[in-house]
C-alpha cells in the first residue's frame, strides 16, 4: 500500500476507458492527482480521486476514501502483467457478473470496505479503530506498508543494540547472535535442528521435531483465510490468540483438503506431510521478499534427493517436461482475482482414484485435459502398484459427511481420533459431526476437548451445542481456562446458554471469557455479525432487552445481514407476538441478501399463525432459492404433510434424501409417510436404514418392530360390523 503518485501507481490514467455489464469507467489525471469516473454507491457516475495504490503484481488495486473514514478498493484493476501474459489492461475482478450500486460486492459496499476486509495485512501496528458511536473509522498505522516491526514487533531495543554494537554486525559472529539478543522481540528464524537424508526414501528428516512453529503462527496472521478477533498482535503468540482460522469448509476446500476458494496457504499447509515433519516458511522463502530461494524444484531438492525423485523412474515424464516438474504435479495453481496464480501448499500426491470416487481435482488433468480421470487413476496405478492411492484417505470421511451417507458418523469419528491426521482436518471432521452425531460418537467429541491442538478443541467446542445442557458444562467446562484465547471465547459462546447451571466457582471462569468474547465482538463492530453474535448470546442469558438493543443496532450498521432479521424475529415469536415478527421478515426480505433463510424464517412464521397455505408458499420459495439446503426441504415436507398433501411431500423429502442418504429425520419422515400410505414395504426400507443410521435407536426399533408386525386379517362375514 502506498500514497498514489507518480511512482507508484502502475494504471493506465490516460483518460483509458473501461465497460462492465454497461458501466463505463474513465481513468484520467488531474492537476497532478489521479481519478476513475466511476459508478458511487448511488450508481451515478462521478469523478472519485485515488487516494492509495494497493498490491504491484499481478495487479494493482485502488483505494478511494468515502465518507466516515472508509477507504473502498475499486473493483476495477490494473493487469501489472506483461502484454506477453495478457496484462498492461484495465479489468474487473468480477468479470462474469453485474454489480450494481446497492450490491454488497459493489466497490461502495461492505465486502470491499478496506478498513475491516484488507488492512490488517498490508500496513505495520495497524488499529481500525471503528468508533461505533460516531459510526466512522479513525483507522492508523505506524508504517503505512509492510515494515519489520510487523512481524517482528517493536523494534526500540534492537535500535538500541545496533547503535551499541561494536564492529562489523554483519560478521558471521555477529549473525550467529539470535533475535533475542539483538534486542528483537522474537525469534523467527528456524531452530537449529539438522535434517539428514534418510537413505531408505531419499527425503530429510529433523534431528528432532521443533520445539515451537512461532514462523508458522506469525506468518499465518496474513496468509490465512481467518476472522480477526482483537485488534493487537503480540509477536511470537499462536494464531488463535489473536484470529480465528477457517476449517476445510464446503465453500472454500475440496472434500481432500485442495484449495478452492481463495484461502491463501495456512490452511493448506496445515495439512502437508512438511509441516508434520517440521517445515517452516522459511525453510523455502525468504522470510522478506516471500519469494522463494531459487527455482521452484531447485527448492524441492534440498530436502528430496534429486537422483531419486528427479527422474523418469518417479515422475513417468519426459525431463524438463511440465509433467516433470515437482510443484506441478505436488503444487498445482488455481487463478484467484482473475489473474493471480497460486500454488496449493497442502503439497499432496495427485489422487486420480479420488476424483473417480468423490468428485476432487487432480493435477494430472492440468495438462491431460483430453483424458478422463478414470485413464489417469490406471496410470497412476500402474506406476505405483504400492502407492498411496491403495490407501484410506481422510477425503473419503469429510465426503461422507458433506453428503450425510451413512457411513459419515463412524468415518468422522475415526479420523478425529487419528492423531496421524492434521490438526485442521480432524477439526473439520468434528464440524461434519454435528449433523450426524449420536451417542456412539460422543466419546470421540469428548477426548477432542483435550486435544493437544487448539484448533481440535476449538471445533470441539463449537459441537457441544448438540448436547443437552447439563453434558454440555460438563465436557466444555475446562475450556473456559485454555491456554488460547480462540479457544474460550468459544467455550463462553458454547455455555452461555447455561450460566444458570454454573456454580460459583465456576462463574468466574466462565464470565472472564464471555468478557473476552465480547471484546472480540465489539473489534469487529463495523459488521453487522458481531451484533447478531451479542445479541444470541444476549438471548441464551435471557436479556431479551439486550438482545433487542443488538439486534437494532446491527440492522443499522448492515441491514443485508439476513440473521440479524430472523433473530429479531425469533425474539418476538418468543415474546409471543407473531405478527411483529412478521413484520420484521418482510422488512428484512426487501433489505437483505440471503433471501431463502429469510422466506423459510416467514414460512415458519406464518404455520404458527395457523395460515398454513401462505406458509407454503414461503416455504417453497426458500427451498427453491437454496435447493441443496435439505434443512430447507425437510420443513417443507413436514408442513406439506400437515395439510395433508401427502403425495407432494413423499416428492418433496424423497428428492431431499437423494442428497444426505443418512439424514435421520427424512428417513423417520418417510418411513412414517409410508406406513401411513400403506406402503410398508416403502416404509420398512426406510426404517431398516434409519435403523443402521442410528446406530440401533429403541424408538427407531420399535418403529422397525411395529412395521414388521404381521398386518391384522380382514375381517370375515360374521365378524362385519352390522
Amino acid at each position: 500500500m502506498q500514497p498514489a503518485d507518480e511512482s507508484t501507481v502502475l494504471g493506465d490514467f490516460g483518460n483509458a476507458a473501461f465497460e462492465h455489464f454497461g458501466v463505463r469507467s474513465t481513468f484520467f489525471r488531474r492537476d497532478g492527482k489521479f481519478f476513475a469516473n466511476t459508478d458511487g454507491p448511488d450508481g451515478v457516475l462521478a469523478d472519485f480521486e485515488i487516494e492509495y495504490t494497493f498490491g504491484v503484481f499481478p495487479l494493482q488495486q485502488y483505494l478511494i476514501e468515502l465518507s466516515g473514514g472508509r477507504l473502498q478498493a475499486l473493483s476495477i484493476a490494473w493487469d501489472s502483467r506483461p502484454v506477453a501474459e495478457g496484462g498492461q489492461r484495465w479489468f474487473h475482478l468480477y468479470p462474469d457478473e453485474a454489480v450494481p450500486a446497492g450490491d454488497i460486492l459493489h466497490w461502495t459496499g461492505p465486502e470491499q470496505n478496506w478498513n475491516y476486509m484488507c488492512a490488517e495485512c498490508h500496513s505495520t501496528n495497524l488499529r481500525k479503530h471503528w468508533r461505533a458511536d460516531e459510526q466512522r473509522y479513525d483507522t492508523q498505522w505506524s508504517e503505512i506498508d509492510v515494515s519489520c516491526e510487523a512481524c517482528h514487533g517493536p523494534g526500540s531495543a534492537h535500535v538500541e543494540w545496533a547503535k551499541a554494537a561494536v564492529g562489523d554486525p554483519h560478521s558471521p559472529e555477529a549473525e550467529a547472535e539470535d533475535s533475542l539478543a539483538r534486542g528483537l522481540v522474537i525469534e523467527l528464524r528456524s531452530e537449529p535442528i539438522e535434517w539428514v537424508s534418510d537413505p531408505a526414501t531419499g527425503i530429510a528428516k529433523p534431528s528432532r521435531p521443533p520445539k515451537a512453529r512461532t514462523e508458522v503462527e506469525m506468518c499465518a496472521r496474513c496468509h490465512a483465510r481467518r476472522t480477526q478477533l482483537f485488534d493487537a498482535n503480540v509477536p511470537g503468540r499462536p494464531l488463535l490468540e489473536t484470529h480465528k482460522p477457517a476449517l476445510l469448509e464446503t465453500q472454500l476446500y475440496f472434500a481432500d483438503g485442495q484449495q478452492l476458494e481463495e484461502v491463501y496457504e495456512y490452511g493448506s499447509f496445515l495439512q502437508s506431510r512438511m509441516y508434520a515433519a517440521g517445515v517452516s516458511c522459511g525453510h523455502c522463502h525468504d522470510a522478506h521478499s516471500s519469494r522463494i530461494e531459487g527455482a521452484a524444484d531447485d527448492v524441492c531438492k534440498r530436502c528430496h534427493t534429486p537422483d531419486r525423485f528427479a527422474q523418469p523412474e518417479h515422475h513417468h515424464h519426459a525431463a524438463g517436461s511440465k509433467g516433470a516438474s515437482c510443484v506441478e504435479c505436488h503444487m498445482p495453481a488455481r487463478n484467484y482475482m482473475v489473474v493471480d496464480a497460486r500454488r496449493d501448499h497442502s503439497i499432496r500426491v495427485p489422487r486420480p482414484d479420488l476424483t473417480t470416487a468423490i468428485g476432487t481435482p487432480n493435477a494430472c488433468a492440468n495438462c491431460h485435459a483430453d483424458q478422463s480421470a478414470a485413464w489417469a487413476r490406471d496410470a497412476v496405478a500402474t506406476w505405483y502398484p504400492n502407492g498411496r492411492w491403495t490407501k484410506p484417505h481422510s477425503a473419503e470421511a469429510i465426503d461422507a459427511g458433506r453428503r450425510g451417507r451413512p457411513e459419515a458418523e463412524t468415518a468422522l469419528s475415526a479420523l478425529i481420533d487419528d492423531k496421524t491426521q492434521s490438526g485442521i482436518v480432524r477439526a473439520t471432521a468434528i464440524e461434519l459431526l454435528m449433523s450426524c452425531m449420536s451417542p456412539a460418537s460422543l466419546a470421540s467429541l469428548a477426548r477432542a476437548i483435550e486435544d493437544p491442538d487448539a484448533l481440535v478443541r476449538s471445533a470441539a467446542v463449537d459441537a457441544l451445542a448438540v448436547l443437552p445442557p447439563p453434558e454440555r458444562v460438563r465436557i466444555g467446562f475446562p475450556l473456559l481456562s485454555d491456554t488460547q484465547r480462540g479457544v474460550r471465547i468459544e467455550a463462553a459462546s458454547a455455555l452461555a446458554g447455561e450460566a444458570r447451571f454454573l456454580n460459583s466457582a465456576q462463574r468466574a471462569p466462565f464470565d472472564a471469557a464471555l468478557s473476552e468474547y465480547r471484546a472480540a465482538q465489539s473489534m469487529n463492530a463495523d459488521r453487522p455479525e458481531s451484533y447478531a453474535n451479542l445479541g444470541s448470546i444476549a438471548a441464551r442469558m435471557g436479556d431479551r432487552a439486550e438482545a433487542r438493543r443488538a439486534y437494532e443496532t446491527g440492522l443499522r450498521r448492515g441491514p443485508w445481514f439476513a440473521g440479524l432479521w430472523i433473530n429479531l424475529a425469533d425474539l418476538h415469536r418468543a415474546e409471543g407476538d407473531d405478527a411483529e415478527g412478521e413484520r420484521v421478515l418482510r422488512r428484512g426480505l426487501a433489505a437483505a441478501v440471503d433471501k431463502a433463510a429469510l422466506h423459510h424464517a416467514l414460512g415458519l412464521n406464518l404455520a404458527r399463525q395457523k395460515r398454513l397455505e401462505e406458509a407454503l408458499v414461503e416455504l417453497k420459495h426458500g427451498v427453491d432459492l437454496a435447493p441443496g439446503d435439505t434443512t430447507l426441504a425437510y420443513v417443507y415436507g413436514v408442513a406439506l404433510l400437515s395439510a395433508d398433501r401427502k403425495s407432494e411431500a413423499r416428492v418433496v423429502l424423497a428428492e431431499a434424501l437423494e442428497q444426505r442418504p443418512a439424514d435421520r429425520d427424512l428417513l423417520y419422515s418417510l418411513a412414517t409417510l409410508e406406513r401411513d400410505l400403506g406402503q410398508l414395504e416403502r416404509a420398512r426400507a426406510y426404517a431398516h436404514r434409519l435403523f443402521e443410521a442410528s446406530h440401533g435407536d429403541p424408538g427407531v426399533r420399535a418403529l422397525l418392530e411395529e412395521l414388521q408386525a404381521p398386518a391384522p386379517s380382514p375381517p370375515t362375514r360374521a365378524q362385519e360390523p352390522r
